[in-house]
């Protein structure tokens, strides 16, 4: 399901646009302020922000231009302003599209739909899809070598993202210490497989929810770890 940001101040404009956008099979968080809206969009994955221009805090102008820096994703921007000035601004710091309030829903809901159509097929003429396992909430890009929990990307050690990527591919599968440190560091354990355990705990506690309790990676005891599923 494709996720919508919309970064809107006032409430009922922003769960209209969220009623009609989720009419139409979409996920869509609201943020009321600019600064909150900022973190959200620079945190979190989203393939297509609609961003008010009039925000308390960071005005919408300021939250296009950092995004810009680091993400590409479609940004429609709205306004209750008219102004041509303000739309050649706005289109001039990146955002795809300029809409002036009051504005129809569907009008919305049609632009959504293009912007990320049109999006997608640059994306897909320009690169191959990247090679992606979602789990519950965690997506491992091994073509990136990304790690995202609930949308919030963590950082791994290469190792970490190596051992974390094969229990991955092969869930529901028993693997002893002595196999892990075979497969992930390439030699055979001589003695020593702690850094095998060492990684397990490092790994649990950037994707579990509670790494007493693992909802991913199972202890069996005796044996050594299994990826659930």
């Amino acid at each position: 399901m494709s996720r919508i940001l919309i970064i809107e101040d006032e409430e009922a404009i922003a769960d209209l646009e969220k009623d009609y956008l989720e009419l139409s099979g979409f996920e869509v968080i609201i943020k009321n302020t600019g600064d909150e809206g900022l973190k959200t969009a620079l945190e979190e994955n989203f393939d297509l922000i609609v961003l008010d221009l009039m925000l308390p805090g960071i005005d919408g102008f300021e939250i296009c231009k950092k995004i810009r820096e680091v993400k590409n994703i479609p940004i429609i921007m709205v306004s209750a302003k008219k102004d041509d000035i303000d739309k050649i601004r706005g289109l001039g710091l990146g955002a795809d599209d300029y809409m002036t309030k009051p504005f129809s829903p569907s009008e919305l809901v049609a632009r959504v739909k293009a912007h990320m159509a049109r999006y997608e097929r640059l994306v897909g003429s320009g690169q191959k899809q990247n090679d992606i396992i979602e789990i519950r909430g965690l997506r491992i890009d091994k073509t990136a070598r990304r790690v995202t929990v609930d949308g919030v990307e963590k950082a791994f050690t290469g190792k970490e993202f190596d051992l974390l990527t094969f229990l991955a591919e092969h869930p529901n599968h028993v693997y002893t210490k002595e196999e892990l440190f075979r497969e992930i560091w390439d030699m055979d354990s001589i003695g020593d497989i702690a850094t095998v355990t060492v990684h397990i705990k490092k790994i649990r506690e950037k994707i579990e929810y509670d790494s007493a309790k693992p909802q991913y990676i199972e202890t069996i005891w005796g044996v050594g770890y299994r990826f659930k599923v």
